[in-house]
């Protein structure tokens, strides 16, 4: 694990942040022979614009925007098609939805969001999963699918003493 903050946490290079998580996601589309349409790769970009879990109707205003269809599905199936992928995630306390930022590796998602400012940081969570499966086993338990949400301050905001 590292201590380094996330980059949603962090000032960094956005654009090859953004970039290169696009790039990744383009080339397991392509390995994976799935098509990345325009509706779901411009999804993707939106998602990708900040570190920051989006609703549905967010990014169907944002695809409205770009001259895509103004209807709930047009997003919706967007959506579906980037989590059912690996390309994003659901970020359930939000009611929201965040780009992968480790499309490709299997991994349980920790989402880290910041309480003041809304910034999402999506943790690998190895450790807390096979607690988490171990956990389940000794009840008898077979988890199927999980993510860790926690909430909290980032170091930004509690920098600023919010």
């Amino acid at each position: 694990m590292t201590s380094e903050p996330a980059p949603a946490f962090s000032a960094h290079d956005h654009a090859r942040c953004r970039a290169a998580s696009l790039a990744r996601a383009e080339e397991l589309a392509r390995e994976r022979g799935l098509r990345l349409t325009p509706v779901r790769r411009r999804t993707l970009e939106i998602l990708l614009e900040a570190h920051r879990a989006l609703g549905a109707y967010d990014v169907l205003d944002r695809l409205a925007e770009d001259g895509f269809a103004r209807q709930p599905p047009v997003a919706y199936r967007a959506l579906d098609f980037l989590v059912d992928h690996g390309l994003a995630h659901r970020v359930r306390r939000l009611n929201a939805f965040t780009a992968c930022m480790y499309p490709g590796k299997a991994h349980v998602p920790i989402f880290l969001i910041c309480d003041s400012c809304g910034a999402v940081a999506e943790a690998p969570g190895a450790d807390v999963a096979s607690a988490l499966e171990q956990a389940a086993a000794g009840m008898d338990f077979r988890v199927d699918r999980m993510n860790v949400e926690a909430v909290g301050l980032c170091p930004i905001c509690r920098e600023a003493g919010l």
